[in-house]
């Protein structure tokens, strides 16, 4: 209820908003600057009637009872520069699915020259298999990041966030501060997917949550997309 406020705040919230300020540049120069989180929970909910069309002074109308059908977690990322999302959705968002998530993204743009990936303090974002993934792609051997739980980069979660963090390798994050995930500005597009699907449609299976999502963003990319206007710069919110 009162979390503890993050001691590195002011760093870490100017980090973060120097890399959305410097992501047009760095686009031109082939960089690309990425906000990713994950959407859990996402819940396949059926009407069990149909919705009632607007009509002169009656606005749309929903039925309040609805049948359950699962649930569906998408992994989504967005680029700052071109406003741009591409997403994943599956049953979980285990270390495994984070780290894949992240190589496919990478691997459809082998041309990039580097990455900078926003993202929160969620414990799969700072795991052995991102380590390892930005080891590989930094072309640091794998052999000298040490063991998990023991030594070396991989020994403890502040060992691999500095890793992550290191602005020498090819990939490198930005991670929010603690309790502040309104500065992750794919947060800002799971709201726009909520209320224009996610709230308003009926979806009869979990696979049929996942193609509409699946389609919500083709139509997305294709008629919506466009940079975020960002304008904290990052500066302390109090004197």
């Amino acid at each position: 209820m009162t979390p503890k406020p993050d001691p590195a705040f002011d760093e870490k919230c100017a980090a973060v908003c120097q890399a959305y300020k410097e992501a047009p540049k760095a686009s031109a120069e082939g960089q690309r600057t990425i906000s990713i989180d994950e959407m859990t929970g996402i819940q396949a909910l059926e009407r069990i009637a149909p919705n009632l069309p607007m009509r002169p002074g009656k606005v749309e109308r929903r039925e309040f009872e609805y049948t359950r059908h699962g649930t569906q977690t998408l992994i989504a990322a967005f680029d700052v520069a071109s406003g741009q999302v591409i997403g994943q959705i599956g049953e979980t968002r285990k270390e495994e699915d984070f780290a894949g998530f992240l190589e496919q993204m990478i691997a459809a743009d082998p041309q990039a020259s580097g990455w900078a990936i926003i993202a929160d303090n969620l414990n799969t974002h700072l795991s052995e298999s991102v380590v390892r993934l930005v080891a590989r792609h930094s072309q640091i051997d794998e052999a000298g990041l040490g063991e998990k739980g023991k030594s070396g980069v991989l020994k403890s979660i502040p060992s691999r966030e500095a890793f992550l963090r290191d602005p020498t390798h090819k990939i490198t994050f930005h991670f929010t501060p603690k309790h502040a995930s309104w500065l992750n500005q794919i947060e800002i597009w799971f709201s726009i997917l909520a209320r224009k699907l996610i709230k308003r449609a009926a979806f009869t299976s979990k696979q049929d949550l996942k193609a509409k999502i699946e389609a919500f963003i083709k139509y997305f990319n294709k008629t919506m997309a466009k940079p975020f206007k960002w304008t904290y710069q990052g500066r302390p919110l109090t004197a």
